[in-house]
């Protein structure tokens, strides 16, 4: 809220949503921050009371409070606020008798304001940067802390600075609509300080039934600076063909100033930053083009749908193509091979595009019993029509 006169009505809402979300009606009141940048802490706490502060880690480029960027450690803080970024997380791991691998995440006003958001209990996608520049592999640590060892450090001396992209299969220029499909081509850049953690390959095809998320880009380098220049490259060399995915999209936010300030400039990105200030350059992204047929890309098979019966009810099949009206011709001479009686009852039935079947399945348990006439036990895919 941003006007006195509105808070009663609103606090009245926030108060009816609680209880019947939780059963309760108290609520937390505080401070609205204003475009605020999202700042993290990648944090380890062993079970003998010791904690650490792995690094700080710049969380603001997101999309539908979905992160696109990180970075470690977060830039731009001053002395002071990144003291009490590291005092405050580990006051809360010591106080709540945290053990294992954890992010404090916290919002920092464009006062200087920091305020608290959550402990997310887990390694997060975002834990290679801090990785990068402290050399602490951080899933090792968390098995380390699951037995019982302790830590044996203090905070770690924090060096470079490092970048991850998360290369999503969306469409930046589609308000970053999921687009799923078959990889074409698959380049992945190298070079010093270019890491790539993925789990395709070229030929893959993304599903529309998980996170968009494909692969992680991490650049490291020796400054900021350093290692912008390293990302713009291992950019312009990562190809991905096939599906639009968001790369155009990083490579448009390193060519930004509000995120690269020159000359002195202020770092202006927040975590609506691209839904207003950069909407309009997102929305000009052009789409990724068509994907070009490969001799080795598998040729759609043609298909075909008869119509069979099966325990005395119709179904419609799907079957490669010819084989339906074979199965209806083949059907029909052994028809013309049977008693005049039954042949004369089918005859009616089958033709070209429509077969008539009692789908007799033998079971693979006892190869002299028949399966019961049912579309699950024959050897046919059965729809209901």
């Amino acid at each position: 809220m941003r006007e006195a006169a509105e808070i009663d009505e609103l606090f009245e809402s926030a108060v009816r949503e609680a209880v019947a979300n939780f059963g309760r009606g108290e609520c937390f009141v505080e401070r609205y921050l204003d475009e605020p940048r999202h700042v993290e802490t990648q944090c380890l706490a062993d079970a003998h009371g010791g904690v650490v502060v792995v690094s700080t880690r710049d969380c603001s480029l997101q999309r539908r409070h979905q992160k696109l960027v990180e970075e470690a450690p977060a830039p731009f803080l001053s002395a002071e606020q990144e003291a009490e970024l590291y005092r405050a997380s580990e006051a809360i791991l010591r106080e709540a008798g945290y053990v294992g691998a954890g992010t404090c995440e916290f919002l920092v006003g464009r006062d200087g304001t920091i305020s608290f958001l959550e402990v997310n209990t887990r390694l997060q996608v975002e834990h290679p940067v801090s990785e990068e520049v402290t050399g602490i592999d951080l899933v090792r640590e968390q098995f380390r802390l699951a037995e019982g060892e302790a830590l044996g450090y203090a905070n770690p001396a924090v060096r470079g600075h490092s970048f991850e992209f998360r290369i999503n299969g969306e469409d930046p220029g589609a308000g970053f609509m999921p687009s799923p499909g078959r990889v074409t081509r698959l380049r992945l850049p190298s070079g010093p300080g270019v890491r790539v953690d993925s789990g395709i390959v070229e030929g893959d095809t993304i599903s529309g039934a998980f996170d968009s998320m494909i692969a992680k880009l991490v650049v490291t380098g020796s400054t900021r600076e350093q290692a912008v220049q390293r990302s713009r490259r291992a950019l312009r060399e990562l190809e991905i063909g096939g599906i639009p995915t968001v790369v155009p999209f990083h490579r448009a936010v390193l060519d930004s100033t509000d995120f690269v300030p020159t000359d002195g400039s202020a770092f202006r990105v927040h975590t609506r930053w691209i839904e207003t200030q950069f909407a309009d350059t997102v929305a000009a992204l052009a789409p990724a083009p068509a994907p070009e047929a490969t001799d080795d890309e598998p040729t759609p098979i043609a298909t075909e749908r008869v119509v069979v019966e099966v325990g005395g009810k119709r179904l419609e099949v799907v079957l490669p193509a010819g084989l339906g009206g074979a199965a209806g011709r083949a059907r029909s001479a052994n028809a013309a091979r049977r008693p005049a009686r039954r042949a004369a009852a089918k005859a009616a039935a089958s033709s070209a595009t429509t077969l008539t079947s009692p789908c007799r399945a033998r079971s693979s348990r006892s190869p002299s019993r028949t399966a019961p006439r049912s579309p699950r036990a024959t050897w046919w895919s059965c729809s209901r029509r």
